[in-house]
């Protein structure tokens, strides 16, 4: 449910990482959602009351009695507990695809009424709870009307601090904000959604001064200074703004196909997309902490092993198949079975991150099974390659697969029923539905509501 410090990974943990387990649960949910649910409670019930998650979620975690960080006081009883000093700016915004993709998979629409406890005390529903992640963010925008950067964002060698700003937490909230705008409808709380329709505009205005020509920017440093522009002489181009301004849904469709086209063109490697391009050596700033390791490996230009999930699952709702599979295995533990001497990490797991092509021993990998790739990966592959996007009311089929498939074929649980999903692809293409059957009955579009599911569900896709 999480991933566990090994004995290779020197360093004591004596609790859940709170975006590391709320990003886990993700893959699971498909297979088992109510399990996940159990999971998402706990914590959800981890959240603070001013809306940041606990960095650190201890292993005999209290709900309703724990201390909480001290935006004003590194030194805090909950510094000195954890040794996490600040909240991260992304940590909460994590529940929105994974509550999101529960409701989808479960069409538990009610799991938003449920009541769960703050971890410093106080209840509300679920629904209060994703609105406060909301105001965390907004509650702390820097100049640029951003997220701040603060203690980290899923980057832990990035520090952009409380005056810094992250483009990347910008679209996890502009994500959210949408998902969040669909609940607030479906429940007519339509103040609420008014609030998104104001602010979310604003916030893409923001992000749209983020564009640099053929990418999106890392974020702006304290002082003012971008993180991430083209002209950079390091660090010039990072993998996550780019996967995410497509998985957010903001960027235009020319942005989403330039900067995706640069991903592939500056940042692919034989093992993998690296995580930025260059890596710092010369020109790095005190809040890039990843200079200290050498240029390709780690957080410093190397193949973060997560970040791949992301690539994929963005190339695949740009409908870009043989990319999104590309991405699969170049990264896949088992397609390095052959250069086992090459990789040296076991070739069943997944690895922190791989070197790169800078380093003398690139493909190369490191840290087994304290990373989160096997959900980001899992995502990936089934929301993205397979095409599986559930809803509250049923199921969205669009698959992003190598044009050289003839086809392949799926069998889902979902809510009770058995569906057994044929995908054909007699003109080679790499996405898009020609037509679709369920049961024998003409569908319009990609969408299977679940009203035509029967115990046993028979569905064709015809991809073209």
């Amino acid at each position: 449910w999480s991933r566990a410090a090994s004995f290779i990974y020197c360093g004591l943990r004596n609790g859940y990482g709170y975006r590391d387990t709320v990003q886990d649960i993700q893959g699971i949910i498909h297979i088992n959602p109510e399990l996940a649910a159990e999971k998402i409670r706990f914590m959800i019930s981890a959240q603070v009351d001013n809306g940041g998650g606990l960095p650190l979620v201890k292993f005999d975690h209290k709900a309703g009695h724990e201390t909480c960080p001290d935006e004003n006081d590194e030194n805090s009883i909950y510094a000195k507990e954890t040794g996490h000093p600040c909240y991260r700016a992304d940590d909460a915004l994590w529940l929105f695809p994974t509550v999101n993709k529960y409701i989808g998979e479960s069409g538990n629409k009610a799991f938003l009424d449920e009541v769960i406890v703050y971890a410093n005390g106080g209840e509300d529903t679920v629904y209060e709870h994703l609105k406060r992640a909301i105001n965390f963010s907004m509650e702390r925008l820097g100049a640029h009307t951003m997220p701040a950067g603060l203690y980290a964002d899923w980057n832990d060698c990035l520090r952009l601090g409380k005056k810094g700003e992250s483009t990347f937490v910008a679209f996890q909230l502009y994500y959210a904000m949408s998902i969040i705008k669909g609940y607030a409808l479906d429940r007519g709380d339509n103040e609420y959604a008014a609030y998104i329709d104001k602010v979310q505009p604003e916030l893409g205005k923001s992000l749209e001064a983020c564009w640099d020509e053929d990418r999106f920017i890392r974020g702006y440093r304290e002082n003012g200074e971008i993180v991430g522009a083209k002209k950079d002489p390091e660090a010039s181009m990072w993998l996550n703004p780019q996967s995410w301004s497509v998985i957010s849904g903001f960027a235009s469709e020319k942005q989403a196909e330039t900067a995706m086209e640069k991903v592939h063109e500056i940042l692919n490697t034989p093992f993998g997309v690296k995580i930025m391009e260059p890596p710092y050596v010369d020109h790095y700033f005190d809040g890039a902490l990843m200079h200290i390791f050498n240029p390709d490996t780690k957080e410093n230009g190397g193949i973060f092993s997560q970040t791949q999930g992301w690539a994929i699952l963005a190339e695949s709702l740009l409908g870009h198949g043989d990319r999104a599979f590309e991405y699969f295995l170049e990264s896949s533990p088992a397609n390095m079975n052959d250069k086992a001497e090459v990789r040296i990490l076991e070739p069943y797991v997944h690895g922190q991150f791989t070197e790169s092509t800078r380093s003398p021993y690139a493909g190369r990998s490191h840290v087994h099974w304290l990373t989160g790739t096997g959900s980001t990966v899992m995502v990936g592959c089934v929301e993205g390659i397979c095409g599986m996007r559930p809803n509250a009311e049923g199921l969205v089929i669009s698959p992003s697969i190598p044009h050289t498939w003839d086809g392949f074929k799926i069998e889902k649980n979902f809510r009770g029923k058995h569906l057994s999903i044929d995908i054909q692809n007699p003109d080679h293409v790499q996405s898009g539905v020609k037509s679709m059957t369920v049961n024998g009955e003409a569908v319009e579009g990609n969408f299977v509501c679940e009203c035509k599911m029967t115990e046993q569900t028979n569905i064709v896709v015809v991809l073209g």
